[in-house]
């Protein structure tokens, strides 16, 4: 199995070094497991997706609008 070195915060290297009885390397993996697999799923719907980059932009427009005027009216 490949070894991978982390960079951490010192807040959290002195919590991890203070329970030594935790097995830090098994969270972590399991944490990027958990990850990786949200990603993979990611990558599978994205896949199929015909949603463009122009669309998401049209889109980020129409939901900004939206807001500004919803805020700007003070409807609630």
């Amino acid at each position: 199995m490949p070894t991978m070195t982390l960079s951490v915060p010192n807040d959290l290297y002195d919590i991890i070094k203070s329970h030594k009885e935790i097995k830090w390397s098994e969270i972590a993996r399991r944490a990027m497991w958990e990850y990786a697999i949200k990603l993979n799923l990611l990558d599978k719907i994205l896949e199929k997706s015909e949603f463009t980059e122009k669309d998401a932009m049209e889109m980020d427009k129409i939901i900004k609008r939206s807001l500004r005027e919803h805020y700007e009216t003070g409807v609630s």
